[in-house]
């Protein structure tokens, strides 16, 4: 039994994109220690387009694999919420049936304050211009909203010969940040390859 997890993705159409997209993501699984537990990547497009998929797919069981969803919370989670009781509040998205509570996952408040845990990673990608000094020393990452995340990653590399913007450079630094120090600093995180690593 493995997984086949649907995660949120936008960005460019075209096939090296999503080359780039199930690549960057098979990096991230492969240094979080999924060798034996690799999931099948499913780029979802779209956020709703994501859980429309995810809804097929737990429609139509597949004995090999676990349908997984995976998608950013576009805001802060409350204490105590589950993901399904979140993403009901947030996109008026109902728990399918025959869906668990494990199945669904989320990047608090996105996949950019994923980045934020591993600013090592950060410097080697951006270079001599990078400017730590942008990026606060933040308690917990997870409570950052996530204007807030993406302003500071601008402002960190504005001076960068290719400074931060969503898409095709989200997925080459997919590629190099560090799960352990993700896992530590985001426990939505932590949950999501936890349940990786049982299947």
């Amino acid at each position: 039994m493995s997984a086949k997890i649907y995660i949120e993705g936008g960005g460019d159409s075209n096939e090296s994109f999503e080359t780039l997209f199930r690549r960057s993501w098979k990096k991230f699984f492969e240094s979080a220690g999924l060798r034996g537990h690799m999931p099948q990547v499913v780029r979802g497009g779209p956020r709703k387009r994501t859980f429309d998929l995810f809804t097929t797919a737990i429609a139509t069981p597949d004995s090999e694999r676990v349908p997984l969803l995976l998608v950013d919370s576009e805001g802060p989670v409350q204490a105590g919420r589950s993901v399904w009781k979140h993403l009901q509040a947030r996109d008026e998205w109902n728990q399918p049936g025959g869906a668990s509570e494990d199945q669904a996952f989320l990047m608090v408040q996105l996949m950019e304050t994923w980045f934020l845990a591993d600013r090592d990673a950060l410097k080697r990608h951006f270079g001599n211009q990078f400017k730590e000094t942008d990026l606060k020393q933040w308690p917990q990452l997870e409570d950052v909203p996530k204007e807030t995340v993406l302003d500071a990653l601008r402002k960190a590399t504005t001076k960068c010969p290719s400074p931060y913007a969503k898409g095709k450079v989200s997925f080459k630094l997919l590629e190099k940040i560090n799960p352990t120090l993700v896992e530590a600093a985001c426990p939505h995180a932590k949950a999501l390859l936890d349940r990786l690593r049982t299947l």
